[in-house]
């Protein structure tokens, strides 16, 4: 069974434990890297738990969720091998795997309904990138990546 994984700040906290049963119920087992109260906790805490072990090739694809999504979406696209798409429909989460093979999908708890994000949710997993000239556009960006990297080292 394939793994996803789920995280959010005490925003999305509500938001994430609505999702999980949805993601299960598209067939993945499902590891939830906090937060479990709706006390105040720092976003980036868990969205670089998530984007580290998605860069790390530790798992495939993730779910983030904060009070807009912003701050989760940032902090994720800082990490190597991760595509963060912050969506707001079932069409831009559907594009978002189809046109950026998207590995982790980015939901403002506070801007959107359980019932649209459980939507966005099932769009994307159900979608599948179609290459061709989407892959030209994602080696572009991979190319930045390993150019900066490089920098760093």
């Amino acid at each position: 069974m394939k793994k996803m994984l789920i995280a959010s700040d005490h925003a999305g906290r509500a938001m994430k434990d609505e999702l999980k049963a949805v993601i299960v119920g598209l067939g993945f087992e499902v590891e939830d890297l906090g937060t479990s109260t709706d006390d105040s906790v720092d976003y980036p805490d868990f969205g670089i738990a998530l984007a580290e072990k998605v860069s790390a090739g530790e798992t495939e694809t993730g779910v983030l969720v904060c009070g807009s999504g912003v701050g989760m979406s940032i902090v994720a696209n800082k990490f190597p091998n991760v595509r963060a798409a912050l969506v707001s429909t079932t069409e831009t989460a559907k594009l978002s795997k189809e046109h950026n093979n998207a590995n982790v999908l980015v939901i403002g708890g506070r801007m959107v309904g359980v019932t649209l994000a459980s939507e966005m949710v099932k769009a994307w997993v159900e979608a599948t990138f179609e290459g061709g000239r989407h892959q030209r556009r994602l080696d572009k960006i991979t190319e930045v990546e390993a150019r900066f990297s490089k920098v760093e080292q």
